[in-house]
């Protein structure tokens, strides 16, 4: 038995001593694709112990995840992964209370943003905004499908596009489908690692594909009878843009969520509250009914939109247990 536990030792520490860094590209549950530093793209299970580490995710591994590789036959096994920058979270599908990490070491998050076909409310965006802040994602906005809009939806784009653009978010206005939008969108991708997120149906894919026609993503329609999109990505996977940079296409899904933190916490989130959070009467004024409430008063006076507090308050109510 000490020569057998001796001999694992040394097949461990040769593994460590092999060990390759690579970024985790795709990930379907079981397999892993890895684009290794010297450019090679190879196929990775998990090691088995790295699922008992405590981690309170249902996945331990992640798109845009930095890892080590050992190189193996059968099968080449991810035996690490490095400290993560940043990463998005959705709300587990199967296990109720728990999180799945949809991505990893995003340098921006590009909102996908429809006034119509489907809409988006402003809500939706809203919580996207607000999660981007509290992992630290610098986010942009980009209006898609103006094209298609005409009348009364030519203002709320222009009431929209206002809105985020005084609260220091960058925004642009194209048409997916139309070539003349390139340049822009590649001079926001180049050189960084961007995570696209909107509804299904806002035109995910398609901006991708403008970027990157060679990649050919399949593009969903937009259902008459319901106004909602259908959804034509099931995971999330990263692609390498031509022009320098990646972009991490991912599912149209409900809702990205911030986890483990305390109702206290969710004003600092939104970077029109900041400035008046610190002159309330109350030291932890949740800002919802409280007498001298600054936030309540800079609402009055037109320096938080209307909108973004009722985002806040249906937030705050969400907010009722540790660990969502």
């Amino acid at each position: 038995m000490a020569k057998k536990g001796k001999s694992d030792q040394r097949r461990q520490l040769s593994a460590v001593a092999d060990l390759i860094e690579g970024v985790v590209t795709r990930s379907t549950g079981s397999w892993y694709r890895v684009r290794l530093e010297d450019g090679r793209t190879i196929d990775c299970r998990m090691r088995g112990n790295l699922r008992m580490r405590g981690i309170k995710t249902t996945n331990p591994v992640a798109v845009g995840d930095r890892v080590k590789v050992h190189l193996g036959d059968p099968d080449n096994m991810i035996h690490d992964v490095l400290d993560r920058r940043n990463y998005v979270l959705r709300k587990s599908v199967n296990l109720a209370r728990r999180a799945h990490i949809l991505c990893a070491n995003i340098d921006q998050a590009i909102v996908v943003f429809t006034i119509d076909h489907p809409v988006t409310t402003l809500g939706y965006v809203d919580r996207l905004l607000v999660t981007c802040a509290a992992y630290h994602i610098p986010a942009v906005i980009v209006f898609n499908k103006v094209d298609l809009l005409q009348g009364d939806q030519l203002a709320r784009l222009a009431d929209y596009r206002s809105i985020y653009e005084q609260l220091g978010y960058p925004t642009l206005c194209i048409s997916a489908t139309d070539p003349a939008a390139q340049a822009d969108v590649q001079a926001m991708m180049k050189g960084k690692t961007s995570f696209l997120v909107g509804r299904s149906g806002a035109g995910k894919s398609t901006v991708v594909n403008l970027v990157e026609p060679g990649l050919g993503l399949k593009v969903g329609l937009v259902s008459e009878f319901s106004g909602r999109g259908t959804h034509t990505t099931t995971f999330a996977e990263m692609f390498p843009l031509s022009f320098g940079g990646d972009i991490i296409d991912s599912p149209g899904f409900k809702e990205m969520v911030i986890f483990d933190f305390n109702k206290t916490e969710l004003s600092h989130y939104f970077p029109e509250m900041q400035p008046h959070i610190g002159h309330c009467r109350f030291g932890d004024c949740l800002h919802e009914n409280e007498p001298g409430c600054a936030v309540k008063e800079a609402i009055t006076k037109g320096l938080v939109p209307e909108s973004r507090y009722h985002t806040y308050l249906g937030m705050l109510e969400e907010i009722a247990e540790p660990g969502w």
